[in-house]
């Protein structure tokens, strides 16, 4: 028979361990492997004669400007400027980070532009879409040498504000937190 206190330590090691696991950010708590592709919709796949080189999970923000409209100069709303996030790997290390262009680049200085190829919602309605990027220029020697596709998957939050974007506010800029998930690949020939 266990005695009282036992369970007790027991139940609060349980609930510690649960704790611990439970407060860590989806991406981390299950991080995918890096030599597998994340599944997407059709859209979004990358094409044949490319592999996953590299997996990243991404904790930022993505800054927004209030601006007029373009189409009427009485009407104003938020208007995407830039990301601005560290780059992870599956243990948590900072590996790098992402900024305008779209840029993702390494700590030891390698880095890959990308130009948006395809989007599509992201299941979660409060998040960013998901993105199939091409690489525009890489530059290396380094883990985003040679990169030739980039996506953006798993997206938590990011979404410009609803609210907020009126004559007043022009000019003015608005973080707002984002989390992704970064598949980088390399042609296989």
């Amino acid at each position: 028979m266990v005695s009282s206190g036992r369970r007790r330590v027991a139940l609060t090691l349980s609930t510690m361990v649960l704790g611990v696991c439970v407060s860590l950010p989806p991406a981390l708590a299950t991080p995918a492997l890096d030599d597998r592709a994340p599944a997407v919709p059709a859209n979004l796949e990358v094409p044949e004669g490319n592999t996953v080189a590299f997996h990243a999970h991404a904790g930022g923000v993505q800054i927004y400007v209030c601006k007029p409209s373009a189409t009427d100069a009485t009407q104003f709303a938020w208007s995407f400027k830039a990301p601005k996030a560290k780059l992870f790997d599956a243990e948590g290390n900072v590996v790098g980070i992402h900024y305008v262009g779209p840029t993702w680049q390494s700590q030891s200085g390698s880095k890959v532009v990308g130009a948006v190829v395809q989007s599509a919602a992201a299941p979660d309605l409060d998040a960013i879409p998901w993105l199939l990027l091409q690489a525009k220029s890489t530059k290396g020697p380094g883990v985003f040498d040679g990169v030739t596709f980039v996506q953006r998957v798993n997206t938590g939050g990011g979404k410009a504000p609803a609210t907020g974007c009126d004559a007043a506010d022009v000019g003015r800029e608005m973080r707002v937190p984002y989390t992704a998930e970064y598949f980088f690949y390399r042609g296989t020939s």
